[in-house]
């Protein structure tokens, strides 16, 4: 059986008086998109701090490659987070920095790399991602989608494992949503790196998704494929999706 890339082993985690994690298991498989889905406000962003080491949990333990992340030594653990990557809601670049300096920023964080070496890598990755000769722009004289994708430029420049995807699409108009899904997994089957998204977008996310899991009342009420999910009998997941889906809200409201 596959070793999972990323697991979740009765996970709990709590602020003061409030239990957000109550012993979340979750399994994310290397290569794939996982999409990580639930109301707002229920702990879909506190889980993904988890998986990058922004937090600890109170209890239960986080395995990467089958190796509990707390039994590994200092060395072990900063190699492990070298692996990772994040994208943040809202795209996070720094607008007093040009296009260049945002992508380079994960690449001079790291340390110990030649700056021929670090330009030549943030060329090579705005030339991929169709982003070549906007090296001196500043994030102010962008559009949208080109703000997306110098995120993912940066995102990317390291040449990640895994990717993580805090709500990448919020604040897009339909059209931009569509483009920044299909730049996700474009981008994922091109680099084939390990994606695990935090998202809302039903039904839009089973489409760019290999597995979807879903987080309720803090623990995962389900893990499995695109299909899995949509033919579930389980009244919580068929009305989470039903009321998040555009298309069976509409469908539901000419019924009547």
């Amino acid at each position: 059986m596959t070793v999972p890339l990323i697991q979740f082993d009765r996970v709990f985690k709590s602020f003061g008086d409030n239990a957000v994690l109550k012993g979340v298991d979750l399994s994310i498989y290397r290569g794939e998109v996982t999409a990580i889905i639930g109301k707002s406000g229920i702990g879909k962003s506190v889980l993904l701090k988890h998986i990058i080491g922004l937090l600890e949990p109170d209890r239960g333990q986080i395995l990467f490659d089958g190796q509990a992340l707390k039994a590994m030594g200092v060395a072990q653990r900063k190699a492990a987070r070298m692996k990772f990557s994040y994208m943040f809601q809202g795209t996070a670049l720094f607008d007093s920095m040009t296009v260049y300096e945002n992508v380079a920023l994960p690449l001079k964080e790291k340390g110990r790399m030649p700056f021929h070496e670090i330009t030549n890598r943030v060329r090579d990755k705005l030339t991929q991602l169709d982003l070549a000769g906007i090296e001196d722009k500043y994030p102010s004289q962008l559009s949208g989608g080109m703000k997306k994708r110098v995120a993912m430029a940066r995102a990317l420049v390291t040449d990640p494992e895994i990717v993580l995807f805090d709500e990448p699409t919020t604040g897009l108009d339909p059209v931009r949503k569509n483009a920044a899904h299909a730049m996700i997994s474009e981008y994922q089957k091109a680099f084939g790196f390990t994606g695990v998204m935090v998202s809302h977008e039903i039904p839009d996310v089973f489409y760019i998704s290999q597995r979807i899991a879903m987080l309720d009342q803090g623990r995962i009420v389900f893990q499995g494929s695109p299909d899995a999910i949509r033919n579930s009998t389980e009244p919580v997941i068929r009305q989470f999706i039903r009321g998040q889906d555009p298309e069976t809200m509409t469908a539901a409201s000419s019924q009547h």
